[in-house]
């Protein structure tokens, strides 16, 4: 003879977790501000300040990857210039993500070209031979995973939507300067 479950009485909801009703009713103030509710406990105004220096960032770096791999000449050049195109196209994949988190958060992206290399972590470097480009895009690199560790460390979990972007973009920043390192220890020649 099987048993049926006794109904549970509605229990009180747990400590930190907003009831139904809260919810919904907050849920309905402020519905121009999109995704962005009460909830959101990051300054809105310097995250999308550091991302919009992120952008200017990522698009440096596409611009010095599509150069590199125009410019690289040599006996290792069809390998490497893989790499640095399969890079550009990652790096612009960052900056379309971050373009739409600052939308998301009611900011603009800044796209200003007068004002990319100076709100940019990295450099344009335009390195004198192959090997210069793969060093100069490591040092780019390293400069990226710096500076979105810093970011996501100082966003922490007042906003876990961009923590998570910032954390798989500097996933791949890291990938790309295990890539470079490898190639430069692997170098042959000059």
């Amino acid at each position: 003879m099987s048993k049926k479950p006794a109904n549970k009485p509605q229990s009180a909801t747990p400590h930190g977790i907003t009831d139904r009703d809260t919810l919904r009713e907050r849920a309905r103030r402020n519905i121009e501000d999109g995704a962005i509710t009460e909830s959101y406990s990051a300054d809105r105004e310097e995250v999308i300040k550091l991302l919009n220096d992120a952008l200017a960032t990522e698009y440096v770096c596409v611009l010095r990857y599509y150069r590199h791999y125009f410019m690289a000449k040599g006996m290792l050049a069809d390998a490497v210039k893989g790499e640095f195109l399969e890079h550009a196209q990652q790096e612009q994949d960052h900056a379309g993500k971050l373009a739409e988190r600052i939308v998301q958060l009611g900011g603009e992206p800044d796209f200003n070209p007068d004002t990319l290399t100076a709100r940019s972590h990295a450099e344009y470097k335009e390195g004198s031979d192959l090997r210069d480009m793969v060093r100069e895009n490591l040092v780019a690199e390293r400069i990226a995973i710096d500076s979105y560790r810093e970011m996501i460390n100082f966003i922490g979990d007042r906003d876990t939507t961009t923590k998570r972007i910032l954390e798989e973009i500097l996933a791949q920043e890291e990938e790309h300067a295990d890539e470079f390192a490898d190639l430069l220890d692997g170098w042959i020649g000059e």
